[in-house]
């Protein structure tokens, strides 16, 4: 809406500004009267249409990139500069009658060299001037990148309805496309999972307390193959986090220097604290693998492993805590029986 305002305020301008001019009347014997006094309503309309070219051009081309654009400002303005300093270096050698020449060729010549350096150069320009990056900025803190296993498992769109992020979210657009190969699966058990996947990230676009986007991979930004790498070098690029619970991925990412939000460390962080010597109340649903145990789980899916429980399956019964297994996998919990603890 605010472009459209923009675009009707800069017609309605041209129209004031080439009107006043068409109208500027000129006194009698003037040796040259310009020919928009001459033919004001055809000199109007031949103005307001190339003027409202550049709008029709802007309609055009939808998707700019800033980086490109700014890289062809830089190089126009320190041609321009250099093309001043040059001629006045070299005035003294040149010839009165070769200046005009020598003016044109350097004005010519210097600001498409600086352009075409910096834009081959641009996604290192940030090396040579510290303080200009031309790379894509995106709004609010470092983003997340969200890997197709985080969106298949679903639990990232319960960790936004908390509100405790206010980053964005960005999903690549080769994770999408991976998302969508596995909803085109024949495999029943993998295509539920692709269309899960989709599910959830429907659902987080939908979402008001967090801005989700596609981030649409341009030919050759990427290097890597693997999606796993490609995710990694893109998080790179950005300065961004990978949101995964691929313990591979996790291990791959920290090793390059990555930052990953682990959903199952998230999950794990967040489950109640327990230490030997707690009593907890589970029910015994299944024999363990060892002789003699008994295996129940909490309310948040925590296995718990009890001594001599193998006799009291579907009853609940209470378990003092002997000790904690905690890993990116998950956690355990080991115990006994209360009252074979004499408790």
């Amino acid at each position: 809406m605010l472009l459209i305002v923009v675009r009707f305020l800069y017609a309605a301008i041209c129209a004031g500004a080439f009107a006043a001019l068409v109208n500027v009347t000129y006194p009698e014997g003037t040796p040259a009267v310009p020919l928009t006094s001459q033919y004001p309503i055809t000199s109007f309309l031949v103005l307001m249409t190339v003027s409202q070219l550049v709008t029709v051009v802007d309609m055009v081309f939808r998707r700019k990139r800033i980086e490109v654009i700014t890289a062809i400002y830089f190089g126009v303005l320190v041609g321009v500069l250099l093309v001043y300093l040059s001629f006045q270096a070299l005035q003294p050698l040149i010839a009165p009658e070769n200046k005009g020449v020598t003016l044109t060729l350097l004005s010519v010549i210097l600001p498409y060299i600086c352009t075409s350096l910096l834009l081959q150069t641009k996604d290192r320009f940030r090396f040579i001037i510290p303080y200009v990056e031309f790379v894509k900025e995106v709004k609010g803190g470092r983003p997340f990148l969200l890997d197709t296993s985080a969106l298949i498992d679903g639990r990232v769109a319960d960790l936004i309805d908390t509100k405790i992020i206010d980053s964005p979210m960005l999903v690549p657009s080769f994770v999408l496309q991976e998302l969508q190969d596995i909803a085109d699966s024949n495999d029943k058990l993998r295509r539920n999972r692709g269309r899960r996947g989709l599910d959830v990230l429907s659902k987080l676009q939908g979402n008001q307390n967090v801005e989700v986007k596609l981030y649409e991979v341009k030919q050759g930004e990427v290097k890597a193959s693997p999606v796993d790498q490609k995710l990694v070098e893109l998080a790179k690029k950005l300065g961004g986090r990978v949101v995964t619970n691929d313990f591979n991925l996790n291990k791959v990412a920290s090793v390059q220097g990555v930052d990953v939000v682990n959903l199952n460390d998230v999950a794990n962080a967040l489950k109640p604290r327990y230490l030997p010597g707690e009593k907890i109340v589970i029910k015994i649903i299944k024999p363990g693998e060892s002789l003699g145990q008994g295996v129940g789980y909490l309310d948040d899916g925590t296995m718990v492993v009890c001594e001599q429980g193998n006799t009291m399956i579907g009853k609940d019964v209470d378990i003092i805590v002997t000790s904690v297994l905690q890993s990116s996998a998950g956690r355990m919990i080991f115990g006994r029986l209360a009252n074979a603890a004499g408790n």
